[in-house]
């Protein structure tokens, strides 16, 4: 019994293995499909809706309009602030050069070992080396959102079908895990994004009114960047603290003013995700921090910005369908925190027969 149960756990682990190379490998495929899908969670209430009055056609024209002017509104933002970052560094590159070269000759002076390798590979042309680099891969996304367009169309309009089918399966058992799994997932996502993007309004409002009150240049450029970084937990608010923070050092020249700037972010930061949104989300969506800073680097690693985007929410998806059958109940009870009044889909289903 014991050999069997070693046995079963190895095909387990070996299956885990196989898949995660298969999502890097074909990265290209699934990326665009699991996105696709992560939009169709948050559009379809829309569609559901215009579908009432309209016909099927023009409510999936309405709401793919609606999504690609809500995602090129956000795109535009995206650019323009990280735009108007770049070109501040480009013009005052001479002031930040000065002031790299206090920061080496007092490392130097205080016999730190690391300052002539830092001042080989990091200075100013490193910095615009990498927002070009960054640039030139934003410039290639454009192939990847048509992709996604096209499943999110193509899926938008097999969602009625999909759940008539799922419903007509003969397997009782793997039909209402997966009709209540898609729907309470569904529905954890766009809470989900709801919880997230009003505090990236909050944070983003924050980091802007201190921006401003402390005299900081940019100051809506680096609220609109700590609003949408916030949408990346852990690396994105490390980020939009950062480099703040980096501007701050050249513009102030004032260690002390520098550090009252990094501590005050990082204070909106905390206050933020630590205080408000916990309490603003409640049980259903908390996931373990460890699995949340997990989730980003490990779909990060996997897909790119774009993993890192949606790790939380396929986290999410993964924990719910885990917590509809009661062999994987305890994973999810122990990654995450499932509603506890609510059974899981299959024990309830045979209470019910």
């Amino acid at each position: 019994m014991t050999t069997g149960k070693i046995y079963q756990s190895a095909l387990v682990l070996i299956a885990i293995i196989l898949a995660v190379a298969a999502l890097s490998i074909a990265s290209s495929v699934f990326a665009p499909v699991a996105f696709a899908l992560f939009i169709i969670a948050l559009v379809w209430p829309l569609q559901k809706a215009l579908q009432a009055f309209l016909p099927k056609l023009l409510a999936l024209a309405i709401s793919v309009i609606v999504m690609v002017v809500v995602f090129f509104a956000f795109g535009s933002m995206i650019v323009w602030a990280f735009g108007r970052v770049g070109r501040w560094i480009v013009s005052d590159a001479a002031r930040f050069q000065a002031f790299y070269d206090q920061i080496t000759l007092w490392l130097e002076g205080h016999g730190v070992a690391v300052a002539g390798a830092w001042s080989e590979n990091f200075n100013v042309s490193w910095i615009l080396r990498t927002a070009q680099t960054i640039t030139g891969r934003l410039n290639t996304t454009m192939s990847f959102w048509l992709v996604v367009l096209v499943y999110v169309i193509l899926g938008l309009l097999e969602v009625d079908d999909f759940g008539q089918k799922l419903r007509s399966m003969r397997n009782r058992e793997v039909s209402n895990v997966l009709l209540v799994g898609s729907t309470q997932t569904a529905s954890k996502i766009r809470r989900y994004m709801l919880v997230r993007t009003a505090m990236s309004v909050i944070t983003g409002l924050l980091v802007f009114a201190f921006a401003k009150v402390v005299g900081l240049q940019l100051a809506e450029e680096w609220g609109f960047i700590a609003f949408s970084l916030n949408y990346i937990p852990f690396l994105g608010p490390l980020v939009a603290t950062v480099f703040p923070t980096l501007f701050a050092m050249a513009h102030f020249e004032s260690w002390q003013a520098v550090f009252a700037v990094f501590a005050c972010l990082n204070l909106i930061q905390f206050v933020v995700g630590s205080y408000i949104e916990p309490r603003v989300a409640g049980n259903a969506l908390s996931v373990s921090p460890a699995i949340v800073l997990f989730s980003v680097f490990f779909w990060s690693y996997l897909w790119g910005i774009f993993g890192a985007f949606i790790g939380v929410p396929i986290t999410i998806a993964l924990l719910t369908f885990c917590a509809q059958h009661p062999a994987s109940l305890w994973l999810a009870e122990l990654l995450g925190s499932p509603e506890k009044d609510k059974r899981p889909a299959v024990e309830s289903s045979a209470i019910r027969t």
